[in-house]
């Protein structure tokens, strides 16, 4: 350019915009995508335009969408252009083997590729799904199955002393956690589980099919159980604070009558578990499958073929966090100490005086303003 002449622009200069302008010419395409991801150091799923202050697994994805070509620079900045809906919301922490977003993008060549290369190894794009262009991740989905992974000294009974690394789960006291979580199923109304919903709001009431508790393992010397949960939809705070119930009766802080009274229109103080074991498992689509799975144009929306490579990050990014969080910041163990501090047997008088004077407020924790799946 010094000397008149105009610059040579380098090949894969000129390689980088001929693919770009093949991808503005690429219809759009409504896809789903199957996303396994570790939730530590991130406030939760959801996307909040305009704050870079709280970092969100969707801000990630959508940088990724951008520089992979998948979608307009501008739709990064109103996700209502690519129509992207997100199937259930994660809180601060939260992790995800099998969350699903649904989306419109240009269907570019070796597209999975080039989305995880401009992700960190901690978020995953596992597969992909053509689907019908009405379709809502979020609104079709029929159910969702979380996990919660905590160390089995959470069962241990209140009186004993225990050594949290030499504890270990006996038969009888899982038998008992799994007759308290099973009392779960079935419909309840579970305004005593979130916060900001009266006993009277429709919307309170959730369906459980199943929640149970897995064989114990052990993992770094501590041993782990998994707690599973399968719900049509959970609302702010829900499945910790139904865990958190469950272990105040197993230690012993509270009546298992509590329960019973939790589902009434009495104001009961229910402790929430701590958000660090939680993984959004699955979500189902049984109904859209039904009606397009098998229509000749569509796949039906479910991911046998992607179970190992879940399985794999789980073992490499999920269980690894959750398990070296809870050794080194001791969440688990800190909340347990807490216990004791709430009051299980108030009566909604005395909740409703201790609620107009903090200083004897009963919560011990508070609201963090996050949920497990509000939908």
């Amino acid at each position: 350019e010094e000397n008149g002449h105009p610059s040579k622009k380098l090949k894969s200069d000129v390689d980088e915009e001929d693919a770009e302008d093949q991808n503005k010419k690429l219809p759009k395409r409504k896809i789903v995508l199957l996303m396994a991801y570790s939730g530590k150091g991130y406030h939760g799923m959801q996307r909040n335009v305009g704050s870079s202050q709280f970092k969100t697994i969707e801000d990630d994805l959508v940088c990724a969408l951008v520089q992979s070509g998948c979608i307009p620079e501008n739709h990064g900045e109103d996700m209502k252009k690519m129509s992207f809906q997100r199937c259930a919301r994660t809180d601060k922490g939260v992790s995800a083997a099998g969350q699903i977003v649904s989306l419109k993008v240009r269907l570019i060549d070796d597209i999975l590729e080039k989305i995880n290369n401009h992700l960190p190894s901690h978020i995953r794009i596992l597969g992909l799904k053509r689907v019908t262009g009405g379709f809502n991740s979020k609104n079709k989905c029929d159910a969702r199955t979380y996990s919660y992974m905590l160390p089995t000294f959470a069962f241990a009974h209140k009186d004993h002393e225990v050594q949290e690394e030499l504890y270990r789960l006996d038969r009888e006291t899982l038998e008992r956690v799994n007759q308290l979580l099973a009392c779960y199923k079935g419909t309840h109304n579970f305004h005593n589980f979130t916060s900001q919903k009266g006993p009277r709001d429709p919307s309170a009431k959730r369906y459980i099919m199943e929640m149970y508790c897995g064989e114990p393992f052990v993992r770094e010397n501590m041993e782990f159980a998994v707690i599973q949960v399968k719900g049509q939809s959970f609302m702010m705070h829900q499945i910790r604070k139904m865990i958190g119930l469950v272990i105040a009766i197993v230690k012993g802080y509270a009546a298992e009558s509590i329960m019973e009274r939790s589902w009434g229109e009495e104001k009961v103080d229910v402790p929430k578990a701590p958000g660090l074991g939680l993984v959004l498992e699955k979500v189902h689509f049984e109904k859209y499958n039904r009606r397009f799975g098998n229509d000749g144009l569509h796949e039906p929306l479910e991911w046998t073929e992607e179970e190992e490579k879940i399985a794999v990050f789980k073992e490499q990014y999920i269980y690894p966090t959750i398990i070296n969080t809870e050794r080194e910041e001791k969440s688990m163990a800190n909340w347990l100490k807490t216990l004791p501090i709430h009051d299980f047997n108030s009566s909604a008088v005395e909740v409703q005086t201790n609620n107009k004077n903090p200083k004897k407020s009963s919560d011990a924790e508070g609201s963090d303003g996050c949920g497990d799946d509000s939908d």
